[in-house]
């Protein structure tokens, strides 16, 4: 009786986001109950692999008691201090030095948020204010990558080359523009990996003299694309396009709210990649996603071309969560879990992933199997050698959620027929073959749907 009086509640007033309110009002809602390290209980007390840690967040697993424990501490001491006025707390001073000391290179300052949007958000502010201070107003255009994803904020949803976050909206704005994406599955000069690098060098190169050297600002990457379908770049793309960008002067912004926090292997994915971007945004793994938090790492260079251009004046951008102490000793805590053994763990949890997901390749359904770490993908297709998708019948984004779920798995399922996975890195070898084997038999389930087998004809 409960449960369906949260179905109806729900029904009635709660908005969910990303999602068809009228798909979801049909549908209804899964309530979960409860949750321990890499498993969820929904409330008809299934209980489900969660694949996916939530939504790419739960990087320390659910239940975390020393977790708890130091947010309900802070709670109980100091439950909330503004960063206005000169003041702060020991939680939010703390996290800033222990995230810039781990940090690639020069990124020694930290400017809190309350997640990704509003981190992606803040850095089109500090660029914008950067280039006003070096005296080159002119520079106020911004590029980034299709498929790329950087948020849902009126701003940030400009540079995401989704088109889900674009229509209706009146979005991207003109002086948001993009090249295309490294994906290298269905890169149109092959798969060679110096082909794609070269073909994305050239693209960012003609785009930047097209809009022109002098007036674009920003170009904003995520080390591997997210919510595109994990995307996984040639090794050294991510170098190549840094260079391009030190060349023409145009700040270089590595989006690392997905990838950050062990997801990929190391705590940050641009430390793998060999480079020192000039501003970084964090979010999801920096508390495990058990309260709200984002983060923006700024160089040196920024940090003291802003300084200096405001003077005495205030720079005005601000939250007022912005540093918040439950947050920030939570992620004091979640950072301590991660180098107590969690990122070894991730590490070869991770490799046992990719392992069993490429054991999936000899499955007729199974065209590309795609990641890094504990982040991974499967491209559905009809053809292997066409690379034919599956036919938009099937409508993959929900059936074979659906289906993964019946069979006591969380995984993304993205339109275009892509599984994803990114599941928390206390994952057992016995979890993650669970995610392999239960994933076989989604995929062994979906080849005998009738629009499939008549696809396959």
């Amino acid at each position: 009786m409960l449960t369906n009086s949260l179905v109806e509640l729900d029904r009635q007033h709660l908005i969910h986001p990303v999602s068809s309110f009228q798909g979801h009002e049909a549908r209804g809602v899964r309530v979960l109950t409860s949750a321990k390290g890499a498993r969820v209980t929904d409330a008809e007390g299934r209980e489900l692999i969660d694949g996916f840690a939530g939504l790419w967040c739960v990087n320390a697993g659910y239940g975390q008691e020393s977790v708890i424990e130091a947010a309900t501490e802070q709670m109980r001491r100091l439950p909330y201090a503004t960063g206005y006025f000169d003041l702060g707390a020991e939680a939010p001073i703390k996290l800033a030095a222990a995230l810039a000391e781990r940090a690639p290179g020069d990124l020694n300052h930290v400017y809190f948020t309350l997640g990704g949007s509003d981190a992606v958000d803040s850095t089109i502010r500090f660029v914008r204010y950067y280039w006003h201070a070096k005296g080159q107003p002119e520079r106020d255009q911004f590029i980034s990558v299709e498929n790329g994803y950087h948020g849902s904020s009126s701003l940030g949803a400009g540079l995401t080359a989704l088109s889900a976050f674009h229509d209706g909206f009146g979005l991207p704005y003109p002086w948001q523009h993009k090249i295309s994406s490294h994906y290298v599955y269905r890169n149109p000069v092959g798969t060679d990996p110096q082909a794609i690098i070269d073909a994305s060098v050239a693209e960012l190169r003609a785009k930047i003299e097209a809009i022109g050297a002098d007036k674009v600002a920003a170009f904003y990457v995520e080390p591997i694309q997210g919510s595109g379908g994990v995307l996984v770049p040639p090794k050294g793309w991510i170098k190549a396009m840094r260079e391009v960008c030190t060349e023409y002067g145009v700040l270089f912004i590595a989006d690392e709210v997905i990838t950050g926090f062990g997801r990929t292997g190391p705590l940050f994915a641009c430390a793998e990649e060999g480079i020192v971007p000039d501003l970084m945004t964090t979010a999801k793994g920096l508390t495990s996603g058990y309260v709200p938090m984002g983060a923006v790492l700024m160089s040196d260079h920024v940090y003291q071309t802003l300084s200096d251009g405001a003077g005495a004046k205030a720079i005005g951008h601000g939250f007022t969560y912005s540093g918040h102490p439950v947050s920030a000793a939570v992620g004091l805590e979640v950072l301590a879990l991660y180098e107590g053994g969690l990122l070894g763990n991730g590490e070869k949890m991770g490799a046992r992933l990719m392992d069993g997901l490429n054991d999936l390749m000899d499955h007729p359904l199974v065209g590309d199997v795609r990641g890094r770490g504990m982040l991974a993908a499967v491209e559905l297709v009809i053809d292997k050698d066409a690379k034919t998708p599956l036919p938009a019948s099937v409508q993959p984004a929900t059936r074979l959620f659906d289906r993964a779920w019946e069979h006591g798995l969380i995984v993304r399922s993205f339109a275009q027929g892509i599984f994803g996975y990114a599941p928390p890195l206390c994952c057992t070898e016995e979890e993650i073959d669970m995610i392999i084997e239960r994933t076989r038999k989604v995929l062994d389930l979906t080849l005998e749907d009738p629009e499939v087998r008549e696809a396959l004809r």
